[in-house]
């Protein structure tokens, strides 16, 4: 992205963490004091926390590692993009589908028009999280697709288990939750004709280091950060994509030979909400219970005075109780 080839390498110069002054800035990259300082204020509005100190220069708030297309590359078998800048990882893929391999992913620093389920808007400060999105061609059509938001959750959280990252549960259908706050967010996104394979696009947005000042923007909940979970500041996201596309791959494939049958219990296992009273809110309706995890086809399980029964569809929300 040419027209952004600058705020980047401002960033590969400041993401050592040290102070770096305008001039020398500015020597660097062949302009002035005022324009490093009108690209300084470019990424601050991308969420880039930088800040300014007289007679020291500019400094990142805290070191970052930006993502790399080749290290990633060379550890994942699935085809690998890369943008710096993109309106949304989903919809780069969404537009793409007949071009695509099955697999291929999507990855960005910064979304200009992230968006959740519902259409809800995803804040995404540059380098601060993982937006990622993999599109998966299932043959089996979209009736098969039906719970594969939780098939993606379940292979998320225990990848994040296997890395030793103790703790983070699933909200039904597409959340990860950690301390009853939102730690990332999974959107499914798919088309396909009657009789025809389902093409699917499987998007995950998930918090690294989200900083206090982003409480101020669109965001309607409470939310956790992995670095609260892991109780460290530096995570290496690179690593981290890596570990999640290859569970992602493992999944999926599984998924396509054996449905939700391998999912139900290991979803129970995490569910963030299991037999605690929630309120199931299905557009005007609320429905109160007592959480019971999943049935066989992803449904939720609700027991209220009439006994158990599971609820299913794209428009069910799921909210504690208060």
């Amino acid at each position: 992205m040419r027209e952004h080839s600058v705020k980047l390498s401002l960033l590969s110069r400041l993401a050592d963490g040290a102070f770096h002054s305008g001039e020398s800035l500015g020597e660097q990259l062949g302009m002035s004091r005022a324009a490093i300082s009108k690209h300084i204020q470019g990424l601050q509005e991308w969420g880039v926390d930088i800040f300014r100190v007289q007679g020291k220069g500019y400094q990142l708030a805290a070191p970052f590692t930006m993502l790399n297309e080749e290290v990633i590359q060379s550890q994942v078998s699935n085809p690998i993009e890369l943008h710096p800048v993109i309106g949304s990882t989903n919809q780069y893929l969404l537009d793409r589908m007949g071009q695509l391999a099955s697999g291929s992913v999507c990855l960005a620093e910064y979304q200009k028009s992230g968006r959740g389920r519902r259409g809800r808007h995803w804040v995404s400060p540059f380098g601060s999280n993982l937006y990622f999105s993999m599109y998966w061609r299932l043959e089996a059509g979209i009736a098969a697709a039906m719970g594969l938001s939780l098939v993606v959750g379940v292979s998320l959280v225990e990848a994040l288990e296997e890395m030793g990252i103790i703790g983070v549960k699933l909200k039904w259908p597409n959340d990860l939750y950690f301390n009853d706050r939102k730690l990332a967010g999974i959107l499914v996104e798919m088309s396909a004709q009657a009789g025809g394979a389902a093409n699917l696009v499987i998007g995950i947005g998930m918090n690294l280091a989200m900083q206090d000042k982003d409480k101020d923007q669109d965001i309607d909940q409470p939310w956790a950060s992995l670095s609260e979970v892991m109780k460290q500041d530096h995570i290496d996201r690179n690593q981290l994509v890596i570990r999640l596309i290859k569970a992602l791959n493992e999944a999926l494939i599984q998924y396509e030979y054996t449905g939700m049958q391998n999912f139900v219990e290991r979803w129970n296992r995490l569910d963030n909400f299991i037999g605690r009273q929630v309120r199931l809110i299905m557009g005007p309706n609320e429905i109160l219970g007592v959480e019971r995890g999943i049935d066989q086809h992803g449904g939720v399980l609700l027991e209220t005075g009439e006994g158990v029964k599971s609820y299913i569809g794209g428009e069910i929300s799921l909210r504690k109780h208060d």
